[in-house]
């Protein structure tokens, strides 16, 4: 299953619900294209559901921090909501849970930009 990029809007918050899988070539380049896509429209609070997220390699990874730096250098910020288990997974054994916050429940993490 490619990858699947949906927005919607909470508040001042853009929630990105991404579903399948975010890998070298068409899904990074997808959401690297989908976040340039919310900063160019001027959403600087940006929430990714990775709820329905089936698959992540390194490079799906790689965009990931790509997408933080470009938010985060756009006066933003990015935060990750509902981590499936391989995804927290990776996030810890690379250490990357240090750089992103992460929620499992959309109420807090919506509030969490305030």
């Amino acid at each position: 299953m490619s990858l699947q990029l949906n927005t919607r809007q909470v508040g001042d918050v853009t929630v990105l619900d991404a579903s399948g899988k975010v890998t070298l070539g068409e899904g990074s380049a997808q959401f690297r294209e989908k976040i340039k896509d919310l900063l160019n429209a001027g959403n600087k609070k940006i929430l990714v559901n990775m709820a329905d997220i089936t698959y992540i390699d390194s490079s799906g990874l790689g965009e990931l921090v790509s997408a933080f730096t470009s938010v985060a250098n756009a006066g933003g910020a990015m935060k990750l909501l509902n981590l499936g288990k391989r995804v927290e997974d990776l996030l810890q054994i690379t250490k990357l849970y240090t750089v992103f916050e992460t929620f499992t429940e959309e109420p807090a993490a919506v509030r969490s930009f305030a």
